[in-house]
């Protein structure tokens, strides 16, 4: 274990490895490019992993490039580059494997082998025998040591091999420390262990061959960030992970929870100084170049990670985060948020308004009021917890006493029309209010919710050219529960951003461009209020 201030430069006493670039690029849905694997490979840099594992080269063009970008392109400041691979072929010497000459030519200073470490597995997937495996594995580990390149070695399916025969799964790894590997990194390749497992079989395989081990974990079973924690309860000092799990089925250990774990449940300083701080901006970061959006409950980063909706935890919280919050949420570079809805109650309301900037300054009938409204819209069908934006001029209004908008609507109408060839026009007409002027403006668009907003934008820019910086980025609708399925309630959540951010607003009608309409007026009324423009209109 290092001391508390970060692990010391050159500390080789544990390793956090990387193979989003390799494992996590196996993920249904994501296709990396060579610009987005360097993108990545930065921002784990920035994070301050010690090995990233960036491909197979020679296995495919774009590994290749890869590699040869990186030392142009990168100058690593924490991690090394891992180039992965697999042992000679059956009956190839070291030297003449064209794999390997790939493998060195890559440049990576590191090198991670797959082997076979389940008997079957040698006999029926490599259809050659127990000896020569062990053969191919400690020529090819020998033949990169004698190249200068370090050497980890993956024991595929390690646990299944071991169930079925420990004493062969155990020669393989004694084989490969004995020819020069750093680590040996046993593989719950099918992802079906448990945690008890995992620590029984790590414990005994580290006291039967005194090797030094790993673990790579897959999440079929839901357990890899436990599985490869109780690996390292048993004595393994390398953990390989994938930003944000992902991978291959349902994934591998997640970096983020593995590491903000050895940090702050045991102690293991195992990343740079102030960078577990970065750790929600580069799990979001990673996700934005694969393009899938961050998980909102992953554990740590994800948004709702401290977001807390109970009243009796906002009563609790208000008195110390702690009682509700295992850690606190800056230290991993989240935030606490509180969530509104009708399980609100006043300490939900008065720590929400805290969080918005607005001070309720304990008024008690004030904060009823705003509970009573809240209880009174959610249950019309409205949603805060998801519009933040549409909750926080709500919270004005009571605290003022009126409605103050920056524009007040006369009328809207929206026509869509069907033509022959079968395409649609679609046209909107709003007629408004903004300091005194009545404004008439009329827009098309690519639906009417889409000519609804173009025609607000043309009425207002002029009066309000700060909505020309304003973009809708995110819409959705939801029928709410009701017995005459078109003829229901419908919901409408409008994400909305300016260069400094992102904000919701919520409508609730008996029609979807109804609701479309309200949540427009919030989220426009809401951008300029961000934008430091004082409201012009009473309503």
């Amino acid at each position: 274990m290092t001391d508390a201030s970060g692990p010391a430069p050159g500390d080789d006493s544990f390793h956090v490895f990387d193979t989003t670039l390799r494992d996590g690029a196996q993920r249904e849905g994501i296709n990396l490019t060579v610009a987005d694997k360097l993108k990545i490979a930065r921002h784990l840099d920035d994070f301050g992993v010690g090995f990233i594992e960036g491909g197979w080269p020679g296995a495919n063009p774009r590994d290749t490039e890869f590699f040869q970008r990186a030392r142009e392109e990168i100058d690593f400041r924490h991690a090394r580059l891992v180039a992965f691979g697999a042992t000679r072929k059956a009956g190839v010497r070291a030297e003449d494997d064209p794999q390997l000459r790939a493998l060195l030519d890559s440049g990576a200073p590191v090198v991670t082998l797959v082997a076979k470490s389940h008997d079957r597995h040698v006999e029926l997937a490599l259809r050659t025998s127990l000896d020569e495996n062990l053969a191919m594995i400690r020529d090819t580990v020998a033949h990169l040591r004698a190249e200068g390149r370090r050497v980890f070695l993956d024991c595929e399916h390690f646990f299944d091999g071991y169930r079925a025969n420990p004493g062969y799964a155990k020669q393989v790894v004694r084989t490969a420390y004995e020819a020069g590997a750093d680590v040996v990194v046993l593989c719950d390749t099918n992802g079906g262990m448990l945690p008890a497992q995992i620590q029984a079989v790590v414990a005994t395989v580290l006291a039967d061959t005194g090797a030094r081990l790993g673990i790579h974990a897959q999440d079929d079973t839901g357990c890899a960030v436990a599985n490869t924690l109780a690996a390292v309860d048993a004595g393994a000092t390398h953990v390989q992970c994938t930003a944000n799990g992902y991978g291959e089925r349902v994934g591998n250990a997640n970096l983020f929870p593995v590491v903000a774990a050895l940090e702050l449940k045991y102690g293991r300083r195992v990343l740079p100084p102030g960078a577990l701080a970065e750790m929600t901006r580069i799990s979001h970061a990673i996700a934005e170049v694969v393009n899938l959006t961050p998980s909102t409950h992953q554990p740590y980063v994800g948004v709702s990670a401290f977001a807390h909706k109970a009243g009796l935890h906002a009563s609790a919280i208000k008195v110390d985060p702690d009682l509700y919050q295992h850690i606190d949420p800056e230290l991993v570079g989240n935030t606490m948020r509180m969530l509104v809805s009708d399980m609100a109650g006043r300490a939900s309301i008065e720590l929400k308004g805290k969080e918005l900037g607005i001070d309720l300054g304990g008024d008690r009938d004030l904060i009823a009021r705003v509970v009573d409204r809240v209880k009174e819209r959610e249950l019309a069908g409205y949603t805060y917890e998801a519009a933040d934006a549409s909750f926080e001029l709500l919270l004005r209004a009571e605290v003022d006493g009126r409605a103050r908008r920056h524009f007040r609507t006369e009328s809207w109408r929206a026509i869509v029309e069907d033509r022959p060839d079968g395409t649609h026009a679609n046209e909107a007409t709003v007629k408004l209010w903004a300091k005194g002027e009545r404004i008439v403006a009329t827009a098309e668009g690519n639906g009417p919710v889409n000519a609804l907003d173009r025609a607000l934008r043309v009425g207002l820019e002029r009066i309000y050219p700060q909505l020309a910086g304003m973009e809708l980025v995110d819409y959705k609708v939801r029928i709410l529960e009701g017995r005459h399925g078109t003829g229901s309630t419908t919901r409408v959540l409008v994400t909305t951003q300016d260069s400094e951010g992102e904000w919701s607003t919520v409508g609730v009608a008996d029609n979807v461009i109804a609701a479309s309409w309200q949540a427009l007026e919030d989220a426009y009324t809401y951008g300029l209020l961000r934008a430091g423009v004082e409201p012009a209109e009473e309503l």
